[in-house]
């Protein structure tokens, strides 16, 4: 007869997931970022104190901005590992909804574990019970089923037995990966179960590299072979399946160059004879020329979303086949793509055999050095007192950057800036979550990447707008004692959208702060918030005193802020293609009427095929 041993259902979860190994022996859940209610508190929050040794549990100030950290982690260190995240029902789950949406966007693992109502229905409706009029089985909980790879409920303490193992495949498959949400009955978290002992025996979960299929890999070589102008399209996964080495054999082999989205910047280094370096709306001249005249467009490890083709406008050869090598069918796929199903570095080191000696005869050489000879100006140090502009800081950034340097950023102007002028010279030292662009995941996701490499040096950019939104983890960070450098340059509101709003033709409304409707001029200080929450912090006024702040980064422990004012309106205009963004039909501003006509001319290149 099978050994059991009794354990409540929370006790159950937490003992399993710490018992989940990677390939090197660590564990896959690194800990749990929790903040207690009455829907967890007195079961997981009771399991997890026992537990504390074997899974640690950090405390956080909110539900989103916990999980951006714990996604953060798991996009710096490739998908390898994550970290589980706990709240109570209510509006500390609904608060963790964003966050698995950026998760999913970005197919990157982490374990949601919200508090649910109770099972037995017997105080119901219990506080902050979501009650749906005609359907009983429904609670706010339901809300992270489109945002999740796997969802399910815990109304009864064996389905453990099934739910657990299906979170953990999901995580670490491949195609699947990304958020998986137990939503945990609180009840139930308290209810016990003789546990089969064989359940919490260690396992190590390991990340299947799929071969691609003969036949697909014979269409897609002939299919290149047939090529005049092929190009590479690098996104996330090459650096999740650890194809940078794979990438740039393949790309010397057959000399084909590459272009890089944002998830897959760095994947070569910056000067790389045949990195043709940003793609789309945020890309360069070198990459969109050659994409425009390419007849075959591979693209490794992208979902091929609209800043990538320039909403399907940039690709604009009339012969041009779009090909894809994705782990995941569904990307694989898009827009009738001719497919090779594999891992990235499985599939480009057999799609390079099967190549044998076929060479492109790409010459990019003359794209490159004009490029930087016309961006290169943008991000030195400013003649005169006038505002900094975005460029200029990051080129002081750029200057202070060693070889251990992570930047990151998510939202707003920086992005856009970074994609374009960031000099990366080494796989991940450049995170960026652009995927779901979510403002507020800048603080916290610094915080994650710190805990995830203690080793490098990380510079986070947030613009005012996005600190406003989620700043709270840095009182978490000050106290854990986690060290990183954040560059708040403050263009006094939504400077990004400010000129999206301009570009379309409207007027400027209600996103830079002194075009919005208020009593009292805005005036806050910064450093001196930042201050407050536990950061070593300064405010300074030039491009050269915020070189003189950053030198000083590696003296400072916990988190590092330094904030300068910048210009709002200044920003790259060398490279960058269309992007669809629907203009009014109908308008009393003669400019909106102008943009209208000037997006109906754009619409007509956008390509379904």
């Amino acid at each position: 007869m099978a050994k059991t041993i009794r354990l409540t259902a929370a006790q159950a979860m937490v003992k399993f997931v710490a018992a989940q190994k990677t390939e090197t022996g660590e564990p896959f859940i690194a800990g749990c970022w929790a903040i207690f209610g009455h829907g967890n508190v007195a079961g997981l929050g009771e399991a997890l104190y026992h537990a504390k040794d074997d899974l640690p549990t950090w405390r956080g100030h909110n539900e989103q901005t916990m999980a951006h950290a714990a996604i953060a982690y798991a996009k710096q260190l490739g998908r390898k590992r994550a970290m589980m995240v706990s709240s109570s029902i209510g509006p500390g789950a609904t608060n963790m909804v964003t966050a698995a949406a950026l998760a999913h966007v970005n197919r990157l693992p982490v374990l949601l574990v919200p508090g649910d109502v109770f099972a037995n229905r017997g105080p119901d409706p219990v506080l902050q019970q979501i009650e749906d009029f005609n359907d009983g089985t429904v609670s706010a909980n339901d809300v992270f089923k489109p945002v999740s790879r796997y969802f399910d409920r815990i109304t009864r303490p064996e389905q453990l037995l099934t739910a657990l193992p299906r979170a953990f495949r999901t995580m670490t498959d491949p195609a699947e990966c990304g958020p998986v949400t137990l939503a945990f009955c609180q009840d139930v978290q308290a209810e016990a179960f003789d546990y089969p002992e064989s359940f919490f025996a260690p396992k190590v979960w390991v990340a299947r590299r799929m071969r691609p299929d003969v036949d697909e890999l014979a269409a897609m070589a002939d299919a290149i072979r047939a090529a005049k102008r092929p190009i590479v399209v690098a996104g996330g996964g090459v650096h999740y399946s650890g194809a940078t080495e794979a990438l740039r054999s393949f790309a010397e082999t057959h000399n084909i160059p590459v272009a890089e989205t944002q998830a897959g910047k760095s994947a070569l280094p910056w000067d790389h004879p045949l990195n043709l370096g940003p793609i789309g709306v945020t890309g360069g001249t070198p990459a969109n020329t050659v994409c425009a005249e390419a007849d075959l467009v591979l693209g490794v490890g992208t979902r091929f979303q609209d800043f990538t083709t320039g909403s399907w406008g940039l690709f604009a050869n009339p012969v041009r086949k779009i090909a894809c090598l994705n782990v995941a069918a569904y990307d694989a796929a898009k827009h009738d793509a001719l497919p090779l199903l594999a891992d990235a570095k499985a599939g480009l080191e057999e799609l390079s055999a099967a190549l044998e000696n076929y060479q492109s005869r790409a010459g990019i050489e003359d794209l490159k050095s004009d490029w930087f000879g016309k961006v290169d100006p943008l991000t030195e140090r400013p003649d005169g007192n006038a505002l900094p502009t975005d460029m200029q800081v990051v080129g002081a950034v750029q200057r202070a950057a060693t070889d251990d340097t992570v930047v990151m950023c998510a939202a707003g102007t920086m992005p856009g800036e970074l994609h374009k002028l960031w000099k990366s010279s080494r796989p991940m030292s450049y995170h960026m979550e652009y995927g779901f662009s979510c403002m507020g995941y800048e603080i916290a996701g610094a915080m994650g990447i710190k805990m995830a490499q203690p080793g490098r040096d990380v510079i986070c950019f947030t613009g005012d707008g996005t600190y406003m939104m989620a700043n709270s983890e840095m009182a978490t960070a000050a106290m854990m004692g986690i060290s990183f450098t954040v560059v708040v340059t403050d263009n006094r509101g939504y400077g990004c959208i400010n000129r999206l709003q301009m570009g379309t033709g409207g007027a400027e409304f209600n996103n830079l702060l002194d075009h919005s409707v208020h009593a009292n001029p805005s005036a806050i200080d910064f450093a001196a918030h930042a201050a407050s929450m536990g950061a070593t912090s300064v405010k300074v006024s030039s491009i050269e005193d915020l070189e003189q702040a950053l030198a000083k980064r590696g003296d400072v422990s916990g988190p590092y802020v330094v904030v300068i004012d910048t210009d709002p309106y200044p920003s790259t205009e060398h490279g960058g293609t269309w992007w669809d963004v629907a203009v009014p039909e109908v308008s009393q501003r003669e400019k909106v009427s102008a943009a209208r006509s000037a997006y109906v001319t754009n619409k007509t290149q956008q390509r379904a095929d």
